[in-house]
């Protein structure tokens, strides 16, 4: 099963992200997870683990990709991760990196230097390496992608079986929410959402805002999280909104 976990900056994308990984991995499920944010650079932090060589940079960095791209469709013929269909363990080893329980990541690619140029070359890779992958029984990829909405306009996220939406108390947050539900709908994708730092004053207004039968989940406001996020530690708590969570992506799957 593939996941693309979606919503603004700031509403805990990445958190939510670690935290479903590390529920399903102690759930038996073999878990990928995948850093399709350009800009966002903290995911190894809080993960604990050490930063695997990026996919475009293996490929060569933007010119190398693009180069290899242009190739497989001058001859029609995909070449190396293009070809046909492919499973995790198909993927670069020097790409994937494993944290101490078993969780596995691989980072698309990062932005590194002033005037680069736009980072459409990673769009195109996340499209088509989400493409080819497939799943087998108890593996899980789940897919932290950028803040917005643009992974919507590349098609990123119509590669993933369930597009998961991480909501917070913000008005912004909300709109996107709506305009999330209209893109999935067109696309003919399954959509759904969590409400992240929910605390109990506002869990009311919070809970109007949205059709409920979208929402799967309700994240309390956790100072523990917060604070191992603010000191770039892993995180590790267990929380059982999470567990739940997970229960309900894994059966919706």
């Amino acid at each position: 099963m593939k996941i693309g976990v979606s919503g603004k900056g700031g509403c805990g994308k990445s958190t939510l992200s670690v935290l479903l990984a590390r529920s399903m991995k102690r759930l038996g499920y073999r878990v990928l997870l995948v850093d399709g944010d350009e800009s966002n650079i903290g995911l190894e932090n809080l993960t604990g683990i050490s930063e695997p060589k990026h996919l475009m940079d293996f490929l060569g960095g933007k010119k190398g990709f693009k180069a290899k791209l242009n190739q497989t469709m001058m001859t029609d013929n995909p070449a190396g991760l293009f070809s046909g269909k492919q499973t995790i363990d198909d993927l670069p080893k020097e790409c994937i990196a494993k944290s101490e329980d078993g969780l596995e990541m691989l980072i698309i690619g990062k932005i590194h230097h002033i005037g680069e140029g736009c980072a459409c070359p990673m769009g195109v890779l996340s499209k088509k390496f989400l493409a080819s992958l497939e799943t087998g029984e108890k593996e899980v990829v789940l897919v932290d992608s950028e803040a917005g909405v643009e992974h919507f306009g590349r098609g990123i996220v119509g590669e993933c079986d369930l597009i998961l939406g991480v909501i917070d108390p913000t008005s912004e947050s909300f709109q996107l929410a709506k305009k999330m539900i209209g893109m999935a709908a067109n696309a003919d994708k399954k959509i759904c959402f969590v409400l992240n730092k929910v605390e109990p004053a506002i869990e009311d207004v919070m809970k109007q805002q949205l059709n409920s039968a979208k929402v799967i989940g309700m994240i309390p406001k956790d100072h523990s999280i917060f604070m191992e996020s603010l000191e770039g530690k892993p995180l590790t708590k267990a929380l059982p909104e999470i567990d739940e969570i997970c229960r309900k992506i894994l059966e919706a799957g």
